[in-house]
């Protein structure tokens, strides 16, 4: 018994030491919440708009719903990173927490009265999409302030283990309502977890912000990011296949319900179990990156995890019965997530504080806006090609990136050994 206790401490030790820090902890549980709200909702509002829409018309508004929650981390990204640097950094998640709790009370009282329309979904998700994408660059900035250099990697990955799980969290909290109360259950209960991330936020004590120039111009400071980013040959070559990988494997939102409707034949019920598949593939590769320590195993694992994206899509697409759907999706949860888990990682490990936020905003604009624009053109394809071919062609095509991005000395050089000390010298 005591070897046993021993051995769980260790456990806890590697792969969960950042939670003993108390404000982490607490952006963690928030965190936890409003991502477990904004999955649910894009499953949600997705069938809900698949579902009042005309069948040869339906992938393409799901898409455009989808893309409304995206494109704002295109939109307002370069100002929030910057809001990001420019104050504290607690206080920027509280409001945006506020506005998501107001705009998904109002979306769950337009469904519940039976006045709800597709262009409210359209303009509601931009709001909430809007709010998410000021949230996550303030929330990924303040995360290094609070807990020790040591235990930052750790802290990287539990964070990105929420995001990614919450895509099981999500789903699987509104399933149940959706079948027994109706789709409004999904709204009420999501409107309920931005009240607890909301309250989450006023618990964090401790105050973080950047450092911007107050001598420079608004669009001077907002670049400096931008510059930063592409000035720096690492952080270049990660967006580079950060936006391919985007692109390519993770833009499904929009397809789910199209597969889920005509090749798989279970609905609304089907979405939902396809999505929370993915999250549960998606948090376990979290999980298990916040336990990896070498450099080597993390180059490695990255390049395997890309591979893998690639592959995983093709065996959702092509499956024809539910249980070997679910194992296609948690495939390819955990394949993207995987690597997603690490790009971040890498690049908040390897950028100095005073810009993180801005970083985080340029990061955010390439990955919002990759999967927006994907996922509309991806809904308005599924309608004349079926989701399948989507998926299959895709995958191909970012298989073939990864190899060639062995061209890239960068890349390259993470693959085998990962980052190395003078990529890590700048977060100094």
């Amino acid at each position: 018994m005591a070897n046993l206790t021993v051995r769980g401490r260790e456990t806890l030790s590697r792969y969960g030491s950042a939670l003993s820090h108390s404000d982490f902890r607490t952006l963690w549980i928030a965190n936890i919440f409003a991502g477990a709200a904004a999955w649910a909702l894009i499953v949600a509002r997705g069938w809900l708009v698949f579902d009042m829409s005309e069948p040869a018309t339906a992938s393409l508004w799901v898409g455009l719903v989808t893309f409304a929650a995206m494109i704002p981390r295109v939109l307002v990204t370069p100002i929030t990173g910057y809001l990001s640097d420019r104050y504290d950094r607690k206080s920027v998640l509280r409001t945006m927490f506020a506005i998501s709790l107001a705009n998904n009370a109002l979306l769950a009282v337009l469904v519940s009265t039976g006045n709800i329309e597709i262009w409210h979904l359209v303009a509601l998700s931009l709001v909430n999409g809007s709010a998410r994408a000021t949230q996550m660059p303030a929330a990924q900035a303040l995360i290094p302030n609070l807990v020790p250099k040591g235990t930052l990697l750790n802290a990287i990955a539990l964070n990105q283990a929420t995001m990614q799980g919450s895509r099981l969290i999500g789903p699987a909290a509104i399933l149940p309502l959706m079948v027994t109360v109706g789709i409004e259950g999904a709204f009420i209960l999501c409107t309920a977890f931005y009240a607890i991330s909301l309250v989450q936020s006023f618990r964090i004590q401790t105050k973080s912000t950047g450092q911007i120039n107050k001598q420079q111009s608004l669009a001077r400071n907002l670049s400096e990011g931008l510059i930063y980013c592409y000035k720096t040959p690492h952080l270049r070559a990660l967006i580079y296949i950060t936006l391919l990988h985007c692109g390519l494997t993770m833009s499904y939102e929009s397809l789910l319900p199209i597969l889920s409707a005509q090749r798989l034949d279970a609905g609304g019920a089907g979405v939902m179990t396809l999505m929370m598949s993915v999250g549960a593939g998606a948090m376990a590769s979290s999980i298990i990156l916040a336990g990896v320590r070498s450099e080597v195993t993390r180059g490695r694992t990255f390049f395997y995890f890309g591979i893998l994206s690639g592959i995983a899509p093709a065996v959702l697409a092509l499956s024809t019965s539910m249980p070997v759907a679910m194992i296609g999706a948690a495939l390819l949860g955990a394949s993207t997530a995987g690597f997603m888990t690490l790009i971040h990682t890498m690049i908040q490990s390897t950028i100095p504080d005073g810009m993180r936020g801005r970083i985080a905003g340029v990061y955010s604009i390439h990955v919002g806006g990759t999967m927006a624009i994907a996922n509309l053109s991806n809904g308005g394809l599924a309608d004349f090609t079926g989701a399948p071919w989507i998926f299959v062609i895709g995958g191909a095509i970012f298989i073939v990136a990864m190899v060639a991005s062995l061209s890239s000395i960068s890349l390259r050089s993470i693959y085998s050994t990962g980052l190395s000390p003078k990529m890590q010298a700048a977060a100094d």
